[in-house]
């Protein structure tokens, strides 16, 4: 049952996905873990604390986070089945859909290809700075392509592969989880001195959550690719994450591209190696067809699912 859970609630995400007009009247589930991060860490990530001390609340905080997510969705599920009975798994799936990405990943993603692709630089500026954290401003078409296309390809193991997999294995409790630790990291594991001690636990935490899923994710990327394997083996290794270089050398392969390479944060050129041996001018039309080899991985993970359903 938890396989057609998890079936379910990828569809349910891929059809309709976070309506805009829900999110302008109550936001997003995944905001509720934005606001206790933030609040944890403005109350016990003081300036004037040791660095032994703020990881120490940092591990206090991850445990907090992780406890009280596990028991709210463990409780969910079971007063959804307590409900509706023998239907309760598809109010688990109902539940569990928002925290999948499948269709809000591509509709962020696919405006970049589209405004490159009339010549609009600077709306695809725009439209990229939506969803990566590196300068734009300064970007020409190449860079805002790959800009796309990386973070295409590693969320799709944050957004979709390691959401799914949790899904699986835990029910609504480990797709939640998951989420939860998944937003911890994003806004406190930093290597930057505010958040290096106190952020510690949250970015090995959700290094240890993506181990499986990310090379999952890298996988189907190179089934749904059809290519890119030697890319993958070879270069993953040369992401910052031990994690995202397998999605994202797996595209890079597929698409003969090379990602990565020096990139602006915060005014600060950082010279990151490059991913893939393929041409660095990455196009609109490489975009596009990123994403159908995203629909593409999605549809193998939904295929996988189903056969572990009807098994």
């Amino acid at each position: 049952m938890a396989s057609g859970v998890a079936c379910v609630a990828l569809a349910i995400d891929a059809l309709i996905g976070w309506p805009p007009a829900l999110y302008r009247r109550i936001g997003h589930p995944v905001g509720l873990f934005a606001r206790v991060i933030d609040g944890l860490e403005g109350r016990w990530n003081r300036p004037g604390r040791s660095d032994v001390a703020r990881r120490a609340a940092g591990i206090a905080a991850m445990a907090l986070l992780i406890g009280g997510t596990f028991l709210v969705a463990l409780a969910i599920e079971q007063m959804l089945w307590a409900w509706l009975g023998r239907w309760g798994w598809i109010g688990v799936a109902a539940a569990a859909a928002p925290g999948l990405a499948v269709r809000s990943l591509h509709d962020h993603v696919r405006p970049v290809a589209s405004r490159l692709a009339a010549g609009d630089l600077a709306g695809a500026r725009r439209a990229v700075g939506m969803i990566v954290g590196r300068d734009t401003g300064a970007l020409d078409e190449a860079g805002v392509a790959r800009a796309a296309i990386e973070s295409l390809s590693e969320s799709f193991c944050d957004g979709v592969a390691a959401p799914f997999f949790w899904l699986l294995l835990l029910g609504l409790p480990g797709i939640w989880t998951y989420k939860a630790i998944n937003t911890a990291d994003s806004l406190v594991g930093h290597r930057e001195e505010r958040w290096r001690a106190y952020g510690w636990a949250a970015a090995r935490i959700d290094d240890a959550a993506n181990f499986l899923p990310a090379r999952l994710a890298g996988l189907l990327i190179y089934l749904a690719g059809m290519g890119g394997w030697r890319v993958m083996a070879r270069d993953h290794r040369h992401h910052a994450s031990p994690n995202a270089g397998w999605p994202e050398a797996a595209m890079a392969g597929a698409l003969g591209l090379r990602l990565g390479g020096p990139s602006a944060y915060d005014g600060i050129m950082q010279d990151k190696p490059w991913i893939g041996d393929g041409r660095a001018a990455a196009t609109a039309a490489d975009i596009a067809r990123a994403l159908r080899i995203y629909i593409r991985a999605c549809l193998l993970l939904w295929i996988a699912g189903a056969i572990a359903w009807a098994a």
